[in-house]
């Protein structure tokens, strides 16, 4: 049937306002891609992979980076420690953000060796309080793939040797590398971590800067892809019984079933690579409780178990370049904090934190340990004893030898 020429003629009308309206839409659409990865390389010297970072699931809409010193890398010696901030329109809708825009990505770099590493502070929460997003405790967890990396609620971390590498004139030993959303509590998380997708996605976006960061400071090493599916974080605390992975020792040890200890443990798969490996035991309600009562009512500054995971004994291992960079004590009004030197062992002044040293396989560790206030009063001297186990189960893991432990003076006052 032949087409009458007045309705020929709106058909092609209609073809043309489609096809200009298609080019002008995917030309905006081109531009606000364009825009955002010149915004990313702006803020980010062009290290961080900006398709990655588009990639993330709050990255829609318009992307904005921070337009100042702090929230934009300069590269020059990363003295210590420098990141870049970005922002987006879509992670703000989502958020309610009256301006419209949300900060919603960071990624962090800088040099080892021109960082410090501090175990927990006696004050510090181990639990998460709770509120809409974020009432769970997840500890962070090694990445793999035959990686130095970490996986937290928030981000991935990774390191990278650099041995003969400079920025500015200055060697930097070992680089690092955090990406990572800028928040656990997000309508972008999943039970309050990241998504499997995210996840993923920060693991390359890791890797891939760390691996830009190294060929600009002239390091000889990369670092291979990232892994895929990287598994979820698992929940704590769980069962002293069932301690595995950096708390095995423990479980091992039977320690958990005298009256002060803990029964309950935050633990992490074990993963030699790791740069700084933790096992924190936590005392649940019932058991804090039980302390509590028996030896902490009516002795000066206890402090009753308020809230889940009050009372806490939290052990670190830092290895290789970290274990030069460990500091203790950071809240106390009496003494400065004390770094925890190789060779070396000792308490940091006026606080419950100590520090013990060995050398494995030709390279410096530090070992620490963080009673939380108030269950320091109380449980001191019992934890001289479970702080030995620990090294000792970390030297004959790693054939450690030159184990330094504080003197038995060091554990006699709270």
């Amino acid at each position: 049937m032949k087409v009458p020429e007045w309705a020929r003629k709106s058909v092609n009308v209609v073809f043309c306002l489609t096809a200009v309206a298609g080019i002008g839409w995917g030309g905006q659409q081109i531009w606000q891609v364009l825009s955002a990865r010149h915004q990313i390389d702006a803020a980010c010297a062009g290290l961080v992979p900006a398709g990655r970072v588009l990639a993330l699931s709050p990255a829609g809409g318009s992307i904005t980076h921070r337009v100042a010193d702090e929230g934009t890398v300069q590269v020059a010696g990363l003295a210590s420690g420098e990141d870049c901030e970005i922002f987006s329109t879509e992670a703000g809708e989502a958020r309610g953000s009256g301006s419209g825009e949300r900060w919603f990505f960071t990624g962090a770099m800088g040099s080892v060796s021109q960082e410090t590493y501090r175990p927990e502070d006696p004050w510090d929460d181990l639990l998460d309080p709770g509120g809409p997003y974020t009432s769970h405790t997840y500890p962070e967890q090694p990445l793999g793939g035959g990686i130095a990396g970490t996986v937290g609620d928030t981000g991935v971390t990774v390191q990278l040797p650099c041995a003969k590498g400079e920025l500015s004139g200055r060697p930097v030993g070992t680089l690092w590398v955090r990406a990572g959303l800028t928040e656990s509590d997000t309508p972008f998380s999943d039970d309050g971590q990241l998504t499997a997708h995210d996840r993923d996605v920060l693991a390359d976006t890791a890797v891939i800067t760390a691996n830009r960061l190294a060929e600009h400071a002239g390091c000889a090493d990369r670092l291979p892809d990232a892994p895929d599916g990287i598994p979820a974080l698992t929940e704590g605390p769980t069962p002293a019984a069932r301690a595995s992975g950096t708390c095995d020792w423990y479980r091992s040890s039977g320690l958990a079933e005298r009256p002060l200890s803990a029964d309950q443990v935050l633990q992490s798969r074990a993963d030699d690579r790791v740069w700084d490996e933790r096992c924190a035991l936590v005392l649940s309600p019932k058991r804090a409780n039980a302390v509590w009562d028996a030896k902490g009512e009516g002795l000066d500054n206890v402090y009753s178990p308020d809230r889940p995971g009050r009372y806490f004994a939290s052990f670190h291992t830092y290895s290789g370049a970290a274990a030069r960079e460990v500091r203790l004590g950071r809240n106390s009004a009496s003494a400065d904090p004390v770094d925890a030197e190789p060779g070396k062992a000792g308490r940091a002044p006026g606080e419950p934190l100590w520090w013990a040293s060995s050398v494995c396989a030709g390279k410096p560790r530090i070992h620490t340990l963080t009673l939380s206030s108030g269950y320091a009063k109380v449980a001191t001297a019992d934890h001289e004893r479970i702080f030995r186990r620990y090294v000792d189960a970390q030297s004959r893991r790693h054939d450690c030898t030159d184990i330094a432990f504080p003197p038995h003076t060091d554990f006699r006052r709270s």
